[in-house]
């Protein structure tokens, strides 16, 4: 490979040639078994004579960091080198960021599953169809032209059909492929939409307990972020601030208790939106697994004002890795919305969103959610048979009929420490989420957060047992 190496600094040439190639060898950047290019050659490209390379090159090999072999090259010594070091950036310690971003350096973490995974927002990677995931994408390098300059902004225009027709069968939702913007994922979808809307000090509504990354998002770019209560209806539309320029709501499935919002709390969140000139933002992220009832309609499609930006994703139904969402735009957004759309990443790959585009109109989008549908199915049920037989009179599930996951209060008469039993059940190899974690206001709400993506049907009843057990550590009677 072309290796930099700088002649910059004190010292005769080659003693700074051999302490390049040193540091290369110690930090890693030249792994063991690499070859280094000739005396010869990197003396061409140095503008430096040969001897000098030579005289780097016989001392490295002197302390043994590199190895000559005889009609083959110089290459970096294969043992394991002691003195190895890690190569860090420089440490800026008087750079600092904003103080809200301090706060949220643990979301850049990515912990390892557990063996007992009742963690939310995951999809069972092993009910993805994959085998005809390559072959799609297969055939999308086939046929494909790779063009020499950045794609559509908007996103494949096949796919932006193929979802327009998707959502409009599948959710009701009133939509053509030119009011489609495909993002990656719906988080990027909530950060175009608040680019366009939100100003530094804007009110900004959402739920309360509610989906956080939406919220400290929100919070990120300067707005000022009210929780609205939610009840067995939904959001509490009388208690919505009346100068909230934004509503953030997920109304078919609110995440995290997982009840859908009635028709009368839908339209009066649009009449209410109209009358103070907000804009709601309608989450719909995991509405297509639905075990019972019927679905209500999408607030977009009861939308008579066009205040309603309509953002889907793909990560539930398929996988999170993909980065596939989008939004619907309404008309007087749609020119905004692409702009940022194209300020923000230029564009998504044109690869996978051709292959998706096949799977959609090609019906196979529609088997895989039956298919999932039904898996899903049996392990809710095994979670809500499991906590009547291992925690009756503790967790009391909410009623839902869709999604991923599904919540359960702590009960009013359990007097027990729900944090401590969520660290024990960690350390027991049970991975719970706390519904507390999803409240924005004080105090937070007591319940945990089970979902069914990250586990086997086999391992339910094993989870739910241990996890009984330390709740029973805390709560002996």
């Amino acid at each position: 490979m072309e290796f930099h190496v700088s002649l910059a600094g004190r010292g005769d040439l080659a003693t700074r040639i051999y302490r390049q190639l040193l540091d290369a060898v110690l930090d890693g950047r030249l792994r063991a078994g690499e070859r280094l290019p000739s005396t010869r050659e990197l003396a061409r490209r140095l503008g430096v004579s040969r001897n000098t390379v030579a005289v780097a090159y016989d001392r490295l090999t002197a302390e043994g960091f590199l190895v000559g072999r005889v009609g083959a090259g110089t290459f970096v010594c294969e043992q394991p080198l002691s003195q190895a070091r890690p190569r860090n950036a420089p440490a800026g310690g008087g750079v600092r960021p904003r103080a809200l971003w301090e706060s949220l350096a643990d979301l850049a973490g990515h912990a390892e599953p557990p063996p007992y995974d009742f963690r939310v927002g995951m999809p069972d990677p092993a009910l993805f169809p994959l085998e005809t995931w390559r072959r799609l994408i297969a055939r999308e390098l086939r046929r494909s032209s790779l063009p020499s300059g950045y794609a559509e902004p908007a996103g494949h225009a096949g796919l932006r059909a193929a979802i327009a027709r998707y959502v409009g069968v599948a959710r009701s939702v009133k939509a053509g492929a030119d009011d489609i913007i495909v993002t990656q994922g719906a988080q990027q979808a909530l950060d175009i939409i608040a680019r366009v809307l939100v100003e530094p000090g804007c009110r900004v509504a959402v739920e309360e307990p509610g989906h956080r990354p939406a919220r400290l998002l929100l919070q990120s770019l300067g707005a000022r972020v009210t929780g609205v209560p939610v009840d067995s209806e939904g959001l509490d539309v009388a208690r919505l601030p009346r100068d909230a320029r934004l509503v953030y709501v997920t109304p078919s499935h609110q995440f995290p208790l997982g009840t859908p919002m009635s028709l009368a709390r839908r339209a009066a969140l649009l009449d209410w939106a109209e009358r103070n000139d907000a804009v709601v933002i309608e989450d719909d992220y995991d509405s297509e697994y639905r075990f019972e009832g019927r679905p209500l309609e999408p607030l977009q499609s009861l939308d008579r004002y066009g205040r309603v930006v309509y953002v889907g994703s793909f990560s539930k139904t398929l996988l999170p890795m993909l980065r596939l969402g989008f939004l619907v735009a309404p008309a007087s957004l749609r020119p905004a919305l692409r702009a940022a759309k194209r300020l923000t990443d230029w564009h998504g790959d044109p690869i996978s969103q051709g292959a998706l585009a096949s799977f959609l109109d090609e019906g196979l989008m529609a088997r895989h959610v039956r298919r999932a549908t039904r898996e899903y199915a049996v392990r809710r049920t095994k979670i809500l048979t499991g906590l009547r037989e291992h925690l009756p009179g503790l967790l009391q599930p909410v009623p839902s009929a869709a999604g991923l996951h599904l919540c359960a209060r702590l009960a009013p008469d359990a007097a027990v420490d729900l944090e401590g039993v969520i660290a024990a059940a960690h350390a027991s190899g049970v991975g719970v989420d706390s519904l507390a974690d999803y409240c924005g206001e004080h105090p937070a709400q007591a319940g945990l957060m089970l979902g069914y993506g990250g586990i086997r049907p086999s391992e339910i009843a094993e989870g739910l047992r241990r996890l009984a057990e330390c709740f029973t550590a805390r709560h002996p009677h």
